[in-house]
């Protein structure tokens, strides 16, 4: 038994290096001597001020008006990394998809008020009060459908994630969205007309 162990330990130790081989070894593992601490610590020193101030601040610039656009970029195709928190999640994302899959009256709530406004600019007393009375009625009938709407997504939202996980404040999500021309949304809508989310 004890030759057994003898022959074995004798197999696991290595053969002695030569100097050669040793010098081999180290000249190619290195390749330079190991530098002092002084010459360390001299690399690692950054000074606190830069000395071209100018260019030192053309490149902060140029680097936050690049990360500002892909923020922009991002927000704008949908990307949870660079939305707001109210945008966030697979809720609101289900929302907007929603919202801009159907059509909505007010959607064009902006575009009738401009056209009031121009009604107003005009000699004509009685194009300007009708004028008004259309606003009204245009904007009881915007409301009117902001109610449906927020209705429809709270049942359809209930019957995808459970009625229970329901988050606060879709409903008016859904609202304030569908008040916006679609051009207008941020983010910018991910699905077409008819395109209803599943």
């Amino acid at each position: 038994m004890a030759k057994r162990q003898n022959a074995a330990s004798e197999a696991e130790t290595p053969a002695p290096e030569t100097p050669e081989e040793t010098a081999e070894r180290i000249r190619q593992g290195k390749g330079a001597p190991t530098p002092t601490r002084r010459q360390q610590e001299a690399a690692r020193k950054r000074p606190l001020v830069p000395t071209d101030r100018k260019e030192a601040a053309r490149v902060a610039r140029q680097k936050q008006a690049e990360a500002r656009e892909k923020a922009r970029l991002g927000m704008a195709a949908g990307d949870d990394r660079y939305l707001t928190a109210r945008d966030r999640g697979p809720q609101r994302r289900y929302v907007r998809d929603y919202v801009d899959a159907r059509f909505s009256i007010g959607e064009f709530l902006i575009p009738v008020m401009l056209i009031v406004i121009i009604l107003t600019f005009l000699p004509v007393a009685a194009l300007q009060v009708y004028g008004l009375f259309a606003l009204w009625g245009f904007f009881l009938i915007a409301v009117i459908d902001c109610f449906v709407l927020g209705f429809l997504v709270r049942k359809r939202l209930a019957a995808k994630f459970g009625a229970s996980k329901v988050e606060r404040g879709v409903r008016w999500y859904g609202a304030m969205r569908a008040l916006q021309l679609r051009v207008m949304r941020l983010p910018k809508p991910q699905v077409k007309r008819g395109q209803f989310p599943s």
